[in-house]
């Protein structure tokens, strides 16, 4: 069976990432794509922040119709020339065709590009599918652009992009319990290390509780405070906390998916608790009328 191949990292699995998967599906229905455990950024020490976690990145992939997915060790083919690195592909999969992204670069010092890729097609016998930029507006699509995005809250500008919500994920833990003393209990987690940093602020977010691997509850409508909560002053680390609209229950010890869907305002001190309580409740009231 013939097979194509697809080359990158695929942060988010953004809609310029589809169209390269796509390129490579329309050619063959024996799709094999090549990725690393974690960013090549990393391997050179740079402090990388994920869009998505690599578990769901990997999804949207195979929701996409990718079955083969290979996540190679960085640090094995870092040393290797482009040249090197395309052999040990071709050796290894025998490609019918080869789809990366416009500004994809491979090999020692990046090396490898679109242009050595497409010069090599007659000499290894493949196809080169090289994309194009996809834009938004005036904008180039990239992992950079959403991260950017995200990093300046607008989390809807994101998500357009990415086609699916941005997610934090964790193990609900004690707080200080303040919020159900003026009426609004959170269920709170401490944000994934590895994610992409929102700015402190308040979100309309849904919440789902993690049942068991890969199984997931029913979307429940939410809103989310990520900061240091500086009107009760009791928080030394910024904690994510979440007020389920319509629920009561005990979530301590519970794994929940929080998909967040639009900053309404930046956190914000208020004089007292009733200046904060009266201000959630037209925050919840925002969130609502989504």
């Amino acid at each position: 069976m013939s097979t194509s191949l697809v080359l990158g990292f695929f942060d988010g699995v953004h809609k310029a990432h589809k169209a390269v998967i796509t390129s490579a599906l329309e050619f063959s229905d024996n799709v094999v794509l090549i990725t690393f455990k974690e960013s090549p950024a990393v391997y050179f020490g740079k402090e990388e922040e994920y869009i998505l976690s690599r578990k769901d990145s990997l999804e949207k992939i195979k929701k996409l119709g990718v079955k083969n997915i290979v996540e190679l060790d960085f640090s094995e083919i870092a040393n290797k020339s482009a040249e090197e690195y395309l052999k040990y592909l071709i050796d290894t999969y025998k490609p019918v065709s080869i789809s990366t992204g416009f500004n994809h670069t491979f090999g020692l010092n990046k090396s490898g590009n679109a242009e050595f890729l497409r010069n090599n097609q007659d000499k290894y016998k493949y196809k080169y599918i090289c994309l194009p930029p996809v834009k938004d507006g005036n904008n180039i699509i990239s992992s950079s652009l959403i991260r950017n995005y995200l990093k300046e809250g607008k989390v809807d500008k994101a998500n357009s992009l990415l086609e699916t919500n941005f997610i934090l994920e964790g193990t609900v833990v004690h707080g200080a319990k303040i919020g159900r003393t003026i009426g609004f209990p959170t269920a709170n987690i401490n944000y994934p290390n590895e994610i992409v940093k929102l700015p402190f602020g308040v979100y309309c977010v849904s919440l789902a509780f993690l049942e068991r691997e890969g199984v997931r509850g029913q979307l429940k409508s939410a809103i989310m405070n990520w900061g240091m909560k500086p009107t009760v002053h009791n928080t030394v680390e910024p904690i994510v906390e979440v007020h389920i609209l319509d629920f009561d229950g005990d979530l301590y010890g519970k794994d929940i998916r929080v998909e967040v869907l639009k900053q309404i305002r930046p956190e914000q001190k208020f004089s007292s608790l009733e200046d904060l309580k009266k201000q959630i409740k037209k925050d919840i009231k925002e969130c609502s009328e989504l």
